[in-house]
């Protein structure tokens, strides 16, 4: 183990400082002006008394939905997180341990990996066109379909990773005393890989709340999300700095609290297969 003593320690100390205020600046920034009046945002004024009064404002006044933007992206968060899980774990159970062909399995993980490389926006127009037709168009149902979509490869990915951790010898050595395969994965693998299952419905709970580009064009006034709920603060003649920046903090609480408490399973998830 590498450790730092003297000058080093300090110009480490000094670099890991400079790193956190770096992330932490922006966000307590936007923290601050949520606790200023509109005039005191536009002097840029550091001598202030706080006030809630954005905050109340964005959740109760007549003018805000936003209230109902919040339940509508904890819906959508939610069944297309619990969706992509049941899907993607089924099917990098059966990649993992099913005798596929290998060209069939290597054509379905590198069909999935060229579309997570796939920037979202080139889909915005098919997807449009689709739901238009077919009278999903402006519906929840539509934006949960796409978020399945597009966070279903990465959850396949990381679920075959801590599938291959796990001895076949265990499902093995419960199917000889006669359990069968779906109750072996029931029973077993699945309790095993239970840290898996948390970094991967933690990531695609925070990739699909904070998604912007596909909600801002297939969702109208009543099923808009929160990102889009808070680019509307941003108006034609007016911007809202502090609705704006309000609303900014409340949206970050739910994944703030996610990211608290599964923080060790996804850091565990990413660097799955890393080190043996």
């Amino acid at each position: 183990m590498l450790v730092l003593r003297g000058y080093s320690r300090l110009a480490g100390i000094a670099l890991l400082s400079l790193g956190v205020f770096v992330i932490l600046a922006p966000f307590l920034w936007v923290a601050l002006q949520s606790f200023k009046y509109e005039i005191q945002i536009l002097q840029g004024s550091w001598n202030f008394e706080p006030t809630m009064f954005n905050y109340v404002d964005v959740l109760y006044s007549r003018r805000s939905d936003f209230l109902s933007n919040i339940w509508n992206s904890l819906i959508v968060a939610g069944v297309s997180t619990l969706c992509v899980l049941v899907v993607g774990t089924l099917a990098a159970y059966s990649l993992s341990r099913l005798a596929w062909s290998g060209w069939i399995r290597n054509l379905f993980l590198g069909w999935t990996l060229i579309f997570n490389m796939i920037p979202p926006l080139t889909l915005v127009g098919p997807w449009y066109l689709i739901f238009r037709q077919i009278g999903m168009f402006e519906t929840l149902g539509s934006l949960i379909l796409t978020h399945i979509t597009l966070h279903l490869p990465m959850t396949v990915w990381m679920m075959m990773a801590y599938f291959k951790e796990l001895p076949k010898e265990i499902e093995e050595a419960a199917m000889v005393d006669g359990c069968r395969r779906i109750d072996a994965f029931w029973r077993i693998s699945l309790p095993l890989v239970t840290p898996g299952l948390i970094a991967a419905g933690v990531l695609a709970f925070v990739f699909s709340w904070n998604e912007f580009s596909v909600a801002l064009n297939l969702t109208g006034r009543d099923t808009a999300t929160v990102p889009v709920a808070i680019a509307r603060f941003a108006q034609q003649y007016e911007v809202q700095y502090g609705q704006m920046a309000a609303a900014s903090i409340l949206s970050t609480i739910p994944a703030l609290l996610l990211m608290f408490f599964g923080q060790r399973f996804v850091v565990q998830g990413l660097t799955m297969g890393a080190v043996k």
